[in-house]
């Protein structure tokens, strides 16, 4: 069991969920508003994409993530920036009668521009995908092959920023570990398990505890589920000695038919650490845990 446990926040994501939810964090203003909250909650961490102003859709435009940082910076909030590097993986494949013809939710660049808003912000955690995924029940996939990841992993190591290894089943932390002894990956290294997006590995104890048995040796981790297993997996993680991640990326709700923010579920997250006999870990005890260079 983890007695120390730090939470991180994941208060937008890249997905369809504004229709889903009347508080989806979309400007930069309610991004940075809302790490602010997760952090005066207790998030140690926020985890943040950004969105399309005008569509809400996850982009990746670089004025966009250094608006976020620069608000957050500006309010003197102490939270540690971790903005994702995932986007630009996207492949909707054609029709079976024209595979090639990729779809219009199509988005793929190569490794190091998917890198382009790190390169100019230097947050203290970026995001790594750490493999190639099949994502929901068409023909979406999300691609990242051994040559992009060692060339985002090597770029990462040299801008002096700590990477968020994206860990969504076994085959990615097989790869992961393959960087680490390759030395891409700066000690100690940090992991976050994502159970249950389709069609990765499932939000359950056996996953979770299959995939820290592979963990390299002094590493440090958190996992989350996302939908009704978030506080679930919670529970689980901290009882077998990870971190946490909670967040209106990877849930909407309190509780049945109850809207979250990202406050509550940080909120929810503490107490169920606290009751579970646990310490929720402050900024600064958390920066230091990570081995972070600012």
């Amino acid at each position: 069991m983890n007695k120390n446990v730090i939470i991180s926040c994941a208060v937008t994501g890249s997905g369809d969920t504004v229709d889903k939810h009347p508080d989806i964090p979309v400007t930069p203003k309610q991004i940075a508003d809302a790490a602010i909250e997760a952090a005066s909650a207790g998030a140690a961490i926020a985890h943040m994409h950004v969105r399309d102003i005008e569509t809400g859709k996850g982009c990746r435009d670089d004025e966009l993530y250094k608006e976020v940082v620069s608000r957050i910076k500006e309010s003197g909030t102490d939270v540690i920036i971790n903005l994702t590097s995932g986007m630009g993986g996207d492949i909707e494949i054609g029709p079976e009668d024209n595979l090639m013809k990729f779809g219009p939710n199509t988005d793929f660049v190569n490794a190091l521009e998917r890198l382009s808003h790190v390169e100019k912000i230097l947050p203290d955690i970026c995001s790594l995908d750490c493999g190639t995924l099949n994502f929901g029940d068409g023909n979406m996939i999300y691609v990242s092959t051994p040559e992009q990841l060692r060339l985002g992993a090597k770029r990462i190591q040299e801008l002096g920023v700590k990477p968020e290894l994206e860990i969504f089943d076994t085959g990615h932390m097989w790869f992961a570990n393959k960087m680490h002894e390759e030395g891409l990956l700066d000690d100690p290294a940090l992991f976050q398990i994502c159970l249950g997006i389709p069609y990765g590995a499932p939000a359950n104890t056996s996953s979770m505890k299959n995939m820290i048995d592979m963990l390299p040796t002094g590493s440090n981790w958190a996992a989350f589920g996302i939908g009704a297993m978030q506080m679930p997996m919670v529970a689980q993680a901290v009882l077998l000695g990870g971190n946490v991640r909670v967040g209106l990326e990877d849930n909407l709700y309190l509780e049945k038919g109850v809207y979250a923010s990202n406050g509550s579920l940080v909120e929810k997250a503490a107490t169920i650490i606290n009751n579970l006999g646990a310490n929720v870990m402050g900024v600064s005890e958390a920066r230091k845990k990570l081995g972070l260079k600012n």
